[in-house]
């Protein structure tokens, strides 16, 4: 299949990080949370699709931890800077011999951000817990990273929106 089929088959509409998706679950039981609005959905989970002319999911923060699995097409970098300010890029994929990981959770407060290198898609899951909620979610200003990051700001630049 090719991107364009994905998009019309799973009804996918472009996402403000990049790429494209569809929300395909959330629970009906929510919880409540200290967050702005308090209760959120138990667990929300979308189909992601980065593409050759949509490769990037900009660098963010969310705070739920995110569950992503690989489904189909060219393996998906992630950069992730952790709590300690520690920098990690992990590939999702199913070819474990070239140290790709065909699941990989990003704990909350992680900066993210993802790529597709090569290839004309790469498809995945997101399965989030508490669900989803854009209140939840801080897109990176670069100001703000390069403060924040003097030392990673080369390797960061790149995925951050302008």
């Amino acid at each position: 299949m090719s991107k364009q089929d994905w998009i019309e088959k799973l009804s996918l509409v472009e996402h403000i990080e990049g790429g494209y998706f569809c929300e395909i679950y959330r629970a009906a039981e929510e919880i409540e949370t200290l967050r702005e609005g308090s209760a959120r959905s138990m667990m929300t989970s979308i189909y992601y699709l980065l593409t050759d002319d949509r490769p990037i999911d900009h660098l963010h923060q969310n705070k739920s931890d995110i569950m992503h699995y690989f489904h189909a097409g060219f393996p998906i970098t992630y950069i992730l800077v952790d709590l300690m300010g520690q920098l990690h890029k992990i590939k999702l994929g199913l070819d474990l011999t070239k140290g790709e990981v065909p699941q990989l959770l990003v704990p909350k407060g992680y900066w993210k951000a993802a790529v597709l290198e090569s290839g004309e898609y790469g498809l995945l899951g997101e399965s989030v817990a508490p669900g989803f909620d854009f209140r939840d979610m801080t897109i990176a200003k670069a100001e703000e990273i390069q403060a924040q990051f003097p030392n990673l700001w080369h390797e960061l630049a790149a995925y951050v929106r302008t």
